[in-house]
């Protein structure tokens, strides 16, 4: 069985390709933590290369860039060609089969005008990762002026968070009634 599952950083931007017949392929590096910590309390980084296929390179392009949190699936694939040295080079990456967006589009957006800092609340750190978001970092839409000191930072409608029924996710803050028959477990 040849079964990869990573799920880490891009180190790089993708690198989108078109081959003669007009097929896309995608080359990235994927920057991936060890759980555990060197001698010195640091996490070690491993950097996978990986290539993807056909319309699922241009998607994975179209939506990521250096630093995006991403998951991949696919299978460790080695090749070997002949440097001008008359060496042989040998080369294993991950073919991605399947691929999954870690991140919401507005951290996306907020990596991105943070000029790719990654480091932010929502991510795995060298800290042992964990959410701690405020307010103002919330993608779920809480105000900026929401209290933090009830716990409630994902604007939900509670009589101390101060928000409104425009910022109900569900619209017009009507109760909605679910039965258990409604369920799917």
């Amino acid at each position: 069985m040849n079964r990869v599952v990573l799920v880490g950083r891009l180190a790089r931007d993708v690198e989108l390709r078109y081959t003669q017949s007009g097929t896309a392929v995608g080359s990235f590096s994927i920057a991936v933590d060890r759980r555990r910590t060197n001698q010195n309390g640091e996490r070690e980084t491993d950097f996978f290369n990986a290539t993807i296929w056909q319309k699922a390179a241009e998607n994975f392009a179209n939506f990521t860039s250096k630093g995006s949190r991403v998951a991949i699936e696919g299978r460790l694939q080695t090749s070997s060609y002949q440097n001008q040295q008359g060496q042989t080079v040998y080369r294993t990456e991950v073919i991605v089969e399947n691929f999954d967006l870690l991140e919401t589009r507005a951290e996306s957006e907020a990596r991105r005008a943070n000029g790719g800092n990654t480091a932010n609340n929502f991510s795995g750190n060298n800290n042992g990762g964990g959410f701690n978001a405020t307010p103002a970092d919330n993608p779920f839409g809480a105000p900026a002026s929401a209290s933090s000191s009830n716990g409630n930072v994902f604007g939900g409608n509670n009589a101390s968070s101060g928000s409104t029924a425009s910022n109900d996710p569900f619209g017009g803050g009507q109760e909605i009634d679910i039965s258990d028959d409604d369920l799917p477990f």
